[in-house]
């Protein structure tokens, strides 16, 4: 959401930005509804004035026996409550038109983000280690995991549908191993406070970071009103909801370990084998709640979380900047991490990292008080996977297989999986 304000001072530069994304200009439009409101108000404000003087002078009327005056007065007054409920209604609907405009527009991309309209105009950051080789033809995970009898797509599809799995024995230990590795990372290096939260939110939640409205149709919603979150970013992140913390509180760290649901809408024919585009899946989410000034810089840091659960994992991978069309709807920068999947032959993304300025921020009126002073600003909000639990799990699956069908059990997960190096074949 945007300041209103700032749109009437950067109508030029709102417009433009709107341009990276793709959209025709809304400045206009948005200025003008707003002038009409605020003359509304104006105008309701001028009645209300007239009713609350009218309403003094009848008491002053009566107290010197004019009653022809009170009545002229109380007369005044009715017409003056007609003309408020006529304003009050006006205000209603400029207000509900004006955030409707605003609540589907995606933000602003920042000055450093590349312009493009998709994923072959993103820019490459760095890359972390060398491709890895082998001296067989490597399998994709899913062919890894149902010859290992671990990984059952038909079992989950009986129950479930498709976009399910069911995960066994040693696979469902390493997927939970995976989630306790980052999380004990994020907690005890990095600076996280793990955080369990629920699953189903009410939509004052998901409008909060900007799931709704645009992305309804990709969620899913129990008959009751709830929504199932998408991700962890929408419960962690409205833990500051129409709160003001105080500057000396700031980063505000959070991390959690959930289940994720997403309906996959206008994903057909994608990914449709596989653990890569699911219904229900798992993440570790990294939520950072920042000083203006330090948001970049938390950026950065958030970054870095997540690759070093990479590293550790011994995975290649690079990171990328995401081009002003490649962006998620809320994020002013996103550098994705994308891992080498051998079975694929190809780089999968397996976290975004986004800085989303106060554009949250102001749809949960999340704000802070500046240290020793009264001046009440907006926060600014992060988001980043650290990583997806599901994608990290197909990655070491392709990346620590062996010829024998086997896999070994990366160093780094050996303390969560009872000291096990392999998961072989029975």
């Amino acid at each position: 959401m945007f300041d209103i304000k700032w749109i009437r001072k950067n109508s030029q530069e709102f417009d433009a930005g709107l341009a990276l994304r793709g959209l025709e200009p809304h400045a206009r439009e948005v200025v003008a509804l707003d002038f009409e409101r605020r003359n509304a108000i104006a105008k309701l404000q001028e009645a209300q004035g007239k009713r609350n003087e009218a309403a003094r002078q009848i008491g002053k009327a009566k107290g010197v026996g004019d009653d022809k005056l009170a009545q002229k007065l109380i007369d005044e007054i009715a017409d003056q409550k007609d003309l408020i409920r006529a304003g009050e209604e006006i205000e209603r609907r400029l207000n509900h038109e004006i955030g409707d405009i605003l609540a589907a527009i995606p933000n602003i991309p920042f000055s450093d983000v590349p312009k493009g309209g998709g994923e072959e105009d993103n820019q490459l950051v760095r890359t972390q280690g060398e491709i890895p080789t082998f001296d067989f033809e490597p399998k994709q995970h899913f062919e890894i995991g149902e010859d290992l009898g671990k990984m059952d797509f038909d079992l989950a599809s009986k129950m479930s549908g498709s976009r399910f799995v069911v995960l066994r024995a040693e696979l469902a230990r390493l997927e939970r191993a995976l989630a306790a590795f980052m999380l004990d990372m994020h907690t005890s290096e990095h600076g996280y406070e793990e955080i369990n939260v629920p699953l189903l939110v009410r939509d004052d939640a998901v409008f909060g970071t900007a799931q709704l409205p645009k992305f309804a149709e990709d969620l899913f919603r129990t008959e009751d009103g709830y929504w199932l979150i998408p991700t962890g970013e929408v419960p962690l992140a409205n833990l500051v909801r129409e709160q003001i913390v105080e500057e000396r509180q700031l980063p505000l760290r959070f991390t959690a370990h959930t289940s994720c649901f997403r309906s996959e809408a206008g994903s057909a024919g994608r990914d449709t084998r596989g653990m890569i585009r699911q219904h229900q899946f798992s993440k570790v989410e990294m939520i950072s709640i920042a000083h203006p000034d330090k948001s970049n810089d938390e950026h950065e840091h958030m970054t870095k979380c997540a690759e070093e659960v990479l590293k550790r994992l011994g995975l290649h991978y690079r990171v990328m900047l995401l081009c002003t069309g490649d962006m998620g709807f809320a994020a002013r920068r996103t550098f994705d991490l994308e891992v080498w999947l051998p079975g694929q032959d190809t780089y999968r993304e397996i976290s975004s990292i986004s800085v989303c300025g106060d554009f949250q921020a102001r749809r949960m009126n999340a704000r802070f008080r500046a240290d020793g002073q009264k001046d009440i600003g907006f926060v600014h909000t992060l988001n980043g996977s650290g990583l997806a639990v599901g994608r990290t799990l197909v990655a070491v699956l392709e990346n620590y297989q062996q010829a024998d069908g086997s896999i070994l059990v990366p160093k780094a997960l050996q303390p969560y999986m009872n000291g096990l190096e392999k998961i072989g074949v029975k």
